[in-house]
């Protein structure tokens, strides 16, 4: 199963174009219907026409809330950034697209929003504006598709075909991880379900998991036998690297597992407190102390608004 995930600043009609593809509400908390923002991750999945099921994960583009973007995107294989046509880039755009990066998220397109709000020689003037930006990025190239949320019969047809189209080339150039490692499925949801116990979601990034495994839960170490899986309402035996899973693991509590947490084959990962990374400093980086330096210009003696410059600091 190919993973897309949505990317892009806050009100740039990231849910409203996972709801029009299939008619899944993905704000489903109270607070988020409310406030008309998303806060949680939303999961939902569509069809291609050759019989492919694509799972969709809609992440919140609030700067706030950028945590459990970063949790959603991790799992993802191509992203489809929205930009809104009435603002263009904003810094949520740029953000999750450095993120994206960062996560090693190589493939995607832009969907360029709300074009029902501006006339066509601004549209394309804010379709220009974006590919210049993205030529810089892993985006670089990537298919702009205009989208607005009021399309029906023909039109959004039209645009799902070509939407879908564009999903299917992409994925078709991904590799994924082979089904011969070990389960790891870190933990992005969890809840309880009356008469079931505790279910984890999240995405499977290597290995398979079959009803009757015994699985163990990293860090903690508890141990549980899986009762039952689903992956987009669909009840099945094994599931395996790539898809979208919820497992019934009833002999572990709610409360001793939480995101972040792995789901693994037993005796294959151990918690650490100490470990190696590699840093990657992006070209665009923002720095940020007592003022916010833009990236543009930025040069030895600039100085930033309210704080000092940076060739000053360390």
């Amino acid at each position: 199963m190919i993973i897309v995930g949505t990317a892009g600043h806050i009100d740039h009609g990231k849910t409203t174009l996972v709801r029009t593809l299939t008619g899944i509400e993905t704000d489903r908390l109270r607070e988020e219907q409310e406030r008309g923002i998303s806060i949680e991750l939303g999961f939902a999945y569509l069809d291609l026409p050759d019989g492919q099921r694509v799972g969709l994960i809609d992440v919140p583009g609030h700067e706030k809330f950028v945590h459990q973007m970063i949790a959603g995107a991790t799992g993802i294989d191509l992203v489809v950034l929205t930009v809104a046509a009435d603002e263009g880039v904003m810094p949520q755009t740029r953000e999750h697209v450095a993120i994206c990066e960062l996560l090693g998220i190589r493939a995607g397109m832009v969907v360029l929003t709300k074009i029902d709000l501006v006339d066509e020689e601004w549209m394309e003037l804010v379709a220009g504006d974006v590919r210049d930006y993205l030529a810089g990025t892993f985006l670089r190239g990537a298919r702009v598709l205009p989208f607005r949320s009021d399309w029906t019969g023909e039109a959004l047809e039209a645009f799902r075909g070509e939407l879908y189209g564009e999903i299917v080339s992409l994925s078709a150039s991904l590799a994924k991880e082979g089904l011969d490692r070990p389960l790891r499925l870190p933990v992005d949801r969890v809840f309880p379900i009356r008469g079931f116990g505790t279910v984890i979601t999240g995405t499977i990034r290597s290995g398979e998991v079959r009803v009757g495994d015994s699985v163990e839960l990293v860090p903690g170490g508890e141990r549980a036998r899986v009762r039952r899986i689903e992956s987009h309402g669909r009840v099945m035996d094994v599931a395996s690297a790539g898809m979208r899973t919820a497992v019934n693991l009833p002999e572990i509590s709610r409360d001793q597992v939480e995101r972040g947490h792995v789901v693994a084959s037993v005796h294959t990962l151990r918690a650490t407190s100490a470990f190696v990374v590699q840093l990657k400093a992006l070209q665009r980086l923002q720095l940020h102390h007592e003022g916010r330096c833009r990236p543009e210009g930025m040069h030895r003696g600039h100085q930033c608004r309210g704080g000092s410059s940076p060739a000053d600091r360390p």
